[in-house]
């Protein structure tokens, strides 16, 4: 098998373009726009194991983020990130057990119980629970 004269010096071309073009671009462009503007916090998606019509299993996935208008307990909601996650994740993980064969979730039980705990682990009112979507799979 032969190669081309050209091969070496293209690929490591290829090779330095994808180190730098990334560091350009952050460079470029300071620190990617969070969706939603400056107060909200993004939450990674969660979910729990639920049974869907006919026994079959199913998964339970809500989408949801934080309104926080206030610097300070943005900065609060931001560093407590991974306790509210956890803590989200056991209200949605239990909400999905037992919720009943086929039945529809409530998005107002599970917004005013992830609000609760959003409150309580931040320690007073101010961050608004946004719930982007439910759907069982």
């Amino acid at each position: 098998m032969t190669r081309s004269p050209l091969a070496a010096p293209l690929a490591a071309w290829l090779a330095l373009a994808a180190v730098v073009a990334p560091a350009a671009a952050r460079a470029a462009g300071g620190e990617k726009k969070k969706s939603g503007g400056g107060s909200y916090v993004p939450v990674q998606s969660l979910m729990g194991a639920t049974i869907r019509p006919g026994g079959r299993r199913g998964v339970l996935s809500v989408d949801l983020g934080l309104d926080v208008p206030d610097a300070a307990l943005r900065t609060r909601a931001e560093q407590s990130t991974p306790r509210l996650r956890a803590a989200y994740l056991q209200i949605v993980q239990s909400y999905a057990a037992g919720l009943a064969q086929g039945a529809v979730p409530n998005p107002d039980y599970i917004a005013q119980t992830l609000q609760r705990q959003t409150d309580a682990i931040l320690g007073k009112p101010g961050a608004k629970v946004l719930l982007g979507s439910i759907i069982v799979n």
